[in-house]
């Protein structure tokens, strides 16, 4: 891995499971409920010079890194619910960049996003706790990637949480705040 890959993918890159197996599935949601706290932790007392710094040249800044996991786990969410309720939706995919770089992702304060992140995944451990296996095998089709079983929707966001994170805690150390 390149050094532009180390700090554009501290925990490396996403790869699917191979298993559903329960216990997996236990621990990706596991980390769903920490990440509200651990997100918290990683911008807790930076000053918003700190929050305005990108965690990679050419890459966001933390604020916009907080405000993305926001908009990014939202979306989640509601195609985790579309694939419970419809037979394989179609979800309509969102441009990232675009988003991170409106208003409120680059100059709303962090607790707003840290806030919405803690009441939806709140209410996403909720529902995954309540899932059967049948329900994890039911998923929805993304435009570009094809169909997302909910295992791996689990997966890629129990990855996406720890990315970010990592993002801000890499940065935190790089630069020793």
């Amino acid at each position: 891995m390149s050094d532009l890959d180390d700090l554009r993918y501290p925990i490396g890159r996403f790869s699917a499971p191979a298993t559903s197996l329960g216990g997996i599935r236990a621990a990706h949601i596991q980390t769903l409920r920490l990440l509200p706290e651990r997100l918290t932790a990683a911008v807790n007392g930076l000053s918003d010079a700190q929050l305005d710094t990108p965690y990679r040249e050419g890459g966001w800044t933390v604020r916009q890194v907080v405000h993305h996991v926001a908009d990014s786990h939202a979306n989640s969410y509601i195609r985790f619910k579309l694939a419970l309720t419809e037979d394989w939706p179609t979800i309509k995919p969102y441009d990232e960049a675009a988003w991170a770089n409106l208003a409120d992702s680059r100059q709303l304060p962090v607790d707003v996003s840290l806030e919405m992140t803690s009441a939806l995944h709140g209410r996403w451990v909720a529902l995954l706790e309540s899932l059967s296996d049948d329900d994890f095998r039911k998923g929805y089709v993304h435009p570009e990637r094809g169909r997302q079983d909910l295992v791996t929707g689990l997966a890629l966001y129990e990855w996406h949480s720890r990315h970010h994170t990592a993002h801000i805690t890499s940065l935190r150390a790089r630069m020793g705040w």
